[in-house]
């Protein structure tokens, strides 16, 4: 049986289907937040500042931001499990050559591979889900969205304390070693369970080259890579680099216009304004939540004093509720009421972050990460399931590349911020600059969901 497939009647989404793609999408989650309790300890073995680890952190965002919506585009050209499996063999590289990085260089290239390599896992799943479901005539399968949305948060949690756990025993190589057994046991099980892609036509190299549409490709990588490269450091303002990000967006925008098969479909941007604020949102939630997962565990070692293993357990309870969240809202569909929660949490969140200090008590430190699992078991889960109302079947691909490419780009506003409040080390007046930042974001995604009519309360 292919990939496109009639799906199995009654059954259209046994485990042995979502088995594997809620393991392959939670692979960049997991990445984001296992190296977080080893910066520290990088930094001290390669004599680097917390800034310069913070490379580490931006290397997976600026690779995925560009990769996400091409493994999208090229799932589409040849096939989601292909693509699939083609991104786990990167992952296992991306393992080797972190585990035995002669220097700090090699450890950046390390998670610019682990970038590109789990980038295949979110558009590739979503293209598979969708065919699978429109041959079942499911509508949208609420419950494996919401899988994928809590495989993700509980990873990306759970990453935390795991990683603590690894650098205890092994060192901090281990945070890149693990990737190789991750990437191939998910390659076994996409091989072993996952039917195989429907027979594309033959192609000639002129018909692929026009279907991939690498011009587009090549103009957004310069946008978003000279975007990031701005925002990564805003303290020394690269005019070059504005200018660079004007021209290349401007290019981009009469380029995609006159594609005939375009990379990023603008006028479909243009007329679809409902799928443009959900990526907005995307973008600014996830600057809020990813500043609490890096800066606020970089606080508890350096300006708390908890040891690693510590600050990944005091986060650890955010992926109880993210789950819960997740596993509720994603039943039913919700949409607008989750995003109006999430707000109020990211507002409420930030406002008790300006009562912490070095004496905070560690309960009240795990509140706060209670809270702040609010703003992430709602928020993707809810533009998730708007996403999937608010495009094709043949486009899902790409927009779900394009929806985590808005989350790296929040995850890189976060690293800028951290950057910003913590120069040199992490201290308690730069997390409280972070906290105003916080609630600030959490006041724009109020009003974007209040103030947009069109908002469903949740998917048809």
């Amino acid at each position: 049986m292919t990939a496109g497939a009639p799906a199995p009647a009654g059954r259209p989404f046994p485990w042995t289907f979502t088995a594997p793609l809620l393991w392959t999408t939670s692979l960049n989650p997991v990445n984001s937040s296992i190296i977080a309790t080893s910066l520290v300890a990088i930094g001290t073995a390669f004599g680097v500042s917390a800034g310069q680890t913070a490379l580490l952190v931006a290397a997976v965002y600026v690779t995925s931001a560009v990769a996400q919506p091409a493994m999208g585009k090229l799932g589409g050209a040849f096939g989601p499990r292909r693509v699939l499996l083609g991104g786990l063999a990167v992952l296992v590289v991306a393992g080797l050559v972190g585990a035995f990085a002669p220097s700090f260089g090699w450890l950046v290239v390390s998670r610019a591979l682990v970038g590109i390599g789990t980038a295949a896992g979110y558009p590739t799943a979503m293209a598979l889900i969708r065919q699978r479901a429109d041959a079942a005539g499911t509508g949208i399968p609420g419950s494996v969205l919401g899988g994928v949305s809590i495989a993700a948060q509980v990873t990306a949690a759970v990453g935390l304390p795991l990683g603590g756990a690894l650098m205890a025993v092994w060192g901090w190589p281990a945070a890149f070693a693990i990737n190789i057994p991750l990437g191939v046991a998910g390659a076994a099980m996409v091989l072993a369970w996952i039917p195989a892609d429907a027979p594309r036509a033959r192609r000639s190299a002129r018909d692929l080259v026009r279907e991939l549409d690498p011009a587009g490709l090549a103009l957004f990588a310069v946008a978003v890579v000279s975007l990031i490269a701005v925002l990564s450091d805003v303290r020394s303002l690269s005019w070059w680099l504005v200018v660079l990000f004007a021209v290349a967006i401007a290019a981009l925008i009469v380029w995609e216009r006159r594609a005939a098969v375009p990379f990023i479909d603008v006028r479909m941007l243009a007329r679809n304004g409902t799928l443009l604020r959900t990526y907005i949102r995307q973008a600014l939630a996830l600057l809020a939540a990813y500043t609490v997962l890096y800066g606020y565990v970089q606080w508890l070692e350096e300006g708390r004093g908890l040891a690693a293993s510590v600050s990944g357990l005091v986060m650890l309870p955010m992926s109880a509720v993210a789950a819960v969240c997740a596993g509720v809202i994603s039943r039913r569909a919700l949409i607008r009421v989750p995003l109006l929660i999430s707000s109020g949490a990211m507002i409420l969140g930030g406002g008790a972050l300006l009562l912490v200090g070095h004496d905070t008590s560690v309960a009240a430190l795990v509140a706060l990460s209670l809270m702040f699992g609010l703003v992430l078991g709602l928020t993707s889960t809810s533009n998730q399931a708007a996403l999937y109302t608010q495009t094709s079947a043949a486009g899902i691909g790409v927009a779900s590349g394009l929806l985590r490419t808005s989350s790296y780009l929040g995850a890189i506003l976060a690293s800028a911020l951290i950057g910003l409040a913590f120069p040199a080390r992490a201290t308690d007046a730069g997390l409280h600059a972070a906290a105003w930042a916080i609630a600030g974001v959490g006041v724009l995604v109020l009003l974007l969901v209040a103030l947009d009519r069109r908002l469903p309360l949740r998917g048809q």
